[in-house]
């Protein structure tokens, strides 16, 4: 039941990282500048956020089975769409709609985890969700490039497509909302009104935008790292594109380990939120300035064991999720999980197309095979606003209530009503 949600969840991972392989194809095929590249990769974030919230209301209403489904669907048909595009206008539609239907499998999965397992195992399954989801974007590395080599981008992503349809209607055949046991009288899915109502409670409290924006300026920078190192080890280090999507498999590798450790040690051995994203955000600003500052120069070794070491604190961003959680009400957790997450996709998608920008602004004017090839300094330029990103990240993380992993809503309420409580007497006076 979780595995074939699971599987459309790695697939559509895999969707998020697939044009930093294929980025120099586009550029020949299409004469796409770094910015319309960028444009295009942030289109499946655009329409992701979109869908996200909304797609816990549908998952509610018509259940696992046909939602996800259908947006495996969507997602495959995106891809096909891709693949034959002969217009950039074209290749924007699929990838929007590549967007669209991914953005109902994670919430997917998640709800069959807590419809068919014990509860207690929920924060177990939603860790390997999350790393499922982390082997989807492997597969967008080094695989994929050797797909691509075989069969070429339209080929790979005809394959891919294909894949996606055969994974849907597998859902559609096999997968079922709950249990044959439980009793049918399930509790109506929320009104939309309370749902609403829910969502405007948690964005009114201050203490849901710190790891908003916290996780609005980490994942940007992965994100992007994830659509420019390719080019940049192409350009810079002159590896071939297989080599290259070996290298980029670094940051990755380490998070599949990594970022379970990071709940499982906040959970049970910390006890804390707060210290333990500090310190992992800090420690990637400064491999971040690591990276910038020695781009170029580095030897490759050494650069493989630096994106090691960027993926092995990169799993702090798991943290933001349970504190959103635990400084909202406890009956709005999805919800306030819901707009967290958000946060993650609005980055990726509102700063891939200016750090394209940043490339363009700097290119030489230097053309391989009907593609851009851009400098050191144009690069440095583009990882430097990544730097930026994870530092930004640090300092936001400076706001972030310690919650010692226990819903603090009630007491940060109650603190907040004795704060105001003597300026409203002296006003009374």
């Amino acid at each position: 039941m979780w595995s074939v949600p699971a599987l459309l969840f790695l697939i559509a991972f895999f969707h998020r990282a697939a044009p930093g392989i294929i980025a120099r194809d586009l550029m020949q095929e299409f004469q796409m500048t770094s910015v319309l590249v960028g444009l295009l990769a942030a289109t499946y974030f655009y329409a992701y956020a979109a869908l996200m919230i909304p797609s816990g209301l549908l998952i509610d209403a018509f259940g696992v089975r046909r939602v996800v489904a259908a947006g495996g669907a969507v997602m495959g048909l995106g891809a096909l769409v891709m693949g034959v595009a002969q217009a950039p206008r074209t290749l924007f539609a699929g990838r929007f709609a590549v967007g669209l239907g991914a953005a109902v499998t994670f919430v997917g999965a998640l709800k069959i985890a807590a419809t068919w397992f014990p509860q207690a195992r929920f924060g177990f399954l939603s860790a390997v969700t999350a790393t499922v989801g982390l082997v989807g974007a492997l597969i967008a590395t080094a695989p994929l490039a050797v797909l691509v080599g075989v069969a070429g981008w339209r080929g790979a992503l005809a394959v891919v497509g294909v894949v996606t349809l055969a994974a849907a209607a597998l859902c559609l055949a096999v997968v079922r909302d709950r249990p044959d046991t439980r009793a049918p009288d399930t509790p109506p899915p929320p009104s939309l009104a309370a749902v609403l109502a829910g969502g405007v409670t948690v964005l009114k409290n201050r203490h849901t935008w710190p790891p908003f924006f916290a996780f609005f300026c980490l994942y940007s920078a992965f994100a992007n790292l994830s659509l420019w190192v390719v080019p940049c080890l192409r350009d810079v280090y002159g590896l071939s594109a297989e080599r290259a999507a070996l290298f980029a498999t670094a940051p990755t590798l380490p998070l599949l380990v990594g970022a379970p450790l990071t709940g499982f040690l906040s959970d049970r051995v910390l006890n804390r939120r707060k210290a333990p994203f500090v310190t992992l955000a800090s420690a990637s600003f400064g491999l971040w300035a690591v990276f910038v500052a020695t781009l170029g120069r580095l030897p490759l070794p050494g650069l493989y064991a630096l994106f090691l070491a960027m993926g092995t604190v990169g799993g702090a961003f798991v943290l933001t999720w349970p504190i959103g959680r635990e400084v909202n009400p406890p009956h709005l957790a999805g919800v306030a999980v819901a707009v967290v997450n958000l946060g993650g996709f609005l980055g990726a998608a509102l700063t891939q197309a200016p750090i394209g920008a940043l490339l363009d602004a700097r290119w030489t004017g230097t053309l391989v095979e009907g593609s851009r090839v851009y400098s050191v300094d144009a690069y440095t330029a583009a990882f430097g606003a990544c730097a930026a990103l994870a530092l930004a990240a640090a300092l936001v993380s400076l706001a972030l209530r310690e919650t010692c992993g226990r819903n603090v809503y009630h007491e940060l309420a109650r603190t907040a009503v004795r704060a105001e409580a003597p300026s409203r007497r002296r006003g009374e006076r």
